[in-house]
């Protein structure tokens, strides 16, 4: 068994991870898993830089989660930085504040590995279930970057593109500061559009209709389960291993593209920081769906973080 502290740094949330890993069980057992939202990519699409507030926000969470890892005696930690973090110009000032706070390096991992850790998180699991064949299409919906991979026992496939809800709700959604509320159906067509072309060029490395099982992560994937399922909170339990209808997701998508920000933020089940980018979170969904012809997705409340807490404890194996 080895105690490892997994750290995810992504565009829109960070989130930690302290779990006990049993290699030879194949099994993590999670100690404290929390997420914080610090939209680490505020403006980075249109300006190249992590804005001086947005830093803050980050190294305030970092400081709380120092705490949480000293408190569970973790022995090691690993913290990897996402979609927001490759793309900064000033990303040595991010480096610099993670290291002074948690005395560790962020790795500023390419698409592929992030695409390696997510499929490891997301389907260790889930390998062996009879109810689920493979080859399994992973699909990581994040706030800056989307990533498809696809495998059975390992990755034999794997892209990232740059897609996902906090780009395309500040390059088509916000206007002076303001996210529209509700958005006019150009602007949603431009969303559709560069989805589009993402999957288009997804498809040059991943087939990804190839796939059997369609494994949807993170906070966008797992939001809609919640709405599909009318949690009256979020409910990990709950959400972990669902599954939801393409027909159920569309349903969603146009209920949250056409609601105002009042009516998004009355949902029980919706983060206040996923509260103006669910919309186009949901609607990059349900255009891989149609796209793939996935009739469902199986949601998953495991996925990058997880495989880093793994990678974290074989990486001496």
């Amino acid at each position: 068994m080895t105690r490892v502290a997994a750290v995810d740094c992504g565009t829109n949330s960070i989130r930690l991870l302290v779990a006990d890993v049993h290699p030879e069980t194949g099994e993590l057992a999670d100690l404290d898993r929390r997420m914080t939202v610090v939209r680490l990519g505020q403006g980075v699409d249109r300006t190249g830089r992590l804005a001086p507030e947005a830093l803050e926000r980050t190294f305030a969470a970092c400081r709380e989660y120092a705490g949480i890892i000293k408190e569970h005696g973790a022995e090691r930690v690993r913290f990897v930085a996402t979609s927001a973090s490759r793309d900064a110009e000033n990303r040595d000032e991010f480096v610099r504040g993670v290291v002074d706070i948690l005395g560790v390096e962020p790795e500023v991992i390419s698409g592929d590995q992030e695409a390696e850790f997510s499929f490891t998180g997301a389907t260790r699991e889930l390998t062996g279930r009879t109810d689920l064949a493979t080859p399994f299409l992973v699909v990581d919906i994040g706030g800056g970057s989307t990533e498809f991979v696809v495998g059975d026992d390992r990755v034999r496939a794997a892209r990232s593109v740059d897609v996902g809800c906090v780009r395309m709700t500040e390059r088509h959604l916000v206007r002076d500061g303001e996210v529209s509320d509700p958005p006019a159906e150009d602007r949603i067509a431009a969303i559709r559009a560069d989805v589009e072309a993402a999957l288009d060029l997804a498809e040059e490395t991943v087939p990804l209709r190839t796939a059997h099982t369609l494994v949807g992560l993170a906070g966008s994937v797992t939001t809609v389960s919640a709405i599909a399922q009318d949690l009256p909170a979020y409910d990990s339990a709950r959400i972990h291993h669902s599954r939801v209808s393409r027909d159920r997701v569309r349903e969603i998508t146009e209920r949250l593209l056409h609601s105002t920000h009042a009516e998004r933020a009355a949902i029980p089940s919706l983060h206040p920081g996923r509260v103006d980018v669910i919309g186009a979170g949901a609607l990059v969904l349900l255009a891989i769906m149609e796209r793939t012809g996935a009739e469902e997705v199986v949601v998953s409340e495991h996925d990058i973080l997880d495989g880093i807490a793994w990678h974290a404890a074989l990486d001496d194996e």
